[in-house]
């Protein structure tokens, strides 16, 4: 190996241990906090109180039954919306119904009474339908369908958290002055359920 060769080897060596030493022994000032967070989610809780709102037999077309039951917010998050889903069975006792026995139980109205206003207090009417009718919809059950803009001692849509809204309801086995002898000995098995959305997103 030439000497030049042997030279720049050596240069290139020296070089590199300078840097070896450098990096070791630089020094710097140094100083560090800890933030602590937590991000915990609310709870959306709602309950129906009776949960069984209606359990009668011996009916006859015409009659009438009229039931009340509560919606509570048990969680910590405001609820926005109180969806209705509709489903039913009918239990055909001698297998010869030609009709739909949903489609003679109706619904006269169901109402949330802490919604009413002053001004007219028997129009906030959430649903008037038949239970066949009601499979293909779903009514808010805590919306104010009238006068919640005007603030005569009406309640806003939605639930706050901690809070209940009382509702009414009357059913009726609608007499249609035709023969309904079919539905004799029959019943029907009624499900709804209650579906609970929170609010929009905020700043926090």
């Amino acid at each position: 190996m030439s000497i030049k060769k042997k030279l720049g080897m050596g240069i290139a060596t020296a070089i590199l241990g300078v840097s070896l030493v450098g990096g070791g022994t630089f020094a710097y000032f140094s100083d560090e906090e800890v933030s602590n967070n937590t991000f915990a989610a609310g709870t959306l809780d709602l309950a129906v109180n009776p949960t069984t709102i209606i359990d009668v037999d011996n009916l006859k077309p015409g009659d009438w039954m009229n039931r009340t039951f509560k919606l509570e917010n048990n969680g910590s998050l405001d609820i926005s919306e109180v969806f209705i889903h509709t489903d039913y069975t009918v239990n055909d006792y001698h297998g010869d119904n030609t009709e739909d026995m949903g489609k003679h139980i109706r619904v006269n109205f169901l109402k949330n009474e802490d919604k009413n206003g002053v001004l007219q207090p028997e129009e906030n009417v959430i649903v008037s339908r038949t239970l066949a009718e009601l499979q293909g919809d779903m009514p808010d059950a805590v919306k104010n369908q009238i006068w919640a803009w005007f603030g005569w001692g009406d309640e806003a849509s939605g639930m706050k958290a901690g809070t209940s809204d009382d509702l009414y309801v009357e059913f009726e086995f609608v007499d249609n002055n035709n023969d309904q002898n079919m539905f004799q000995k029959d019943s029907l098995e009624l499900k709804w359920t209650f579906e609970a959305h929170q609010t929009d997103g905020e700043s926090r």
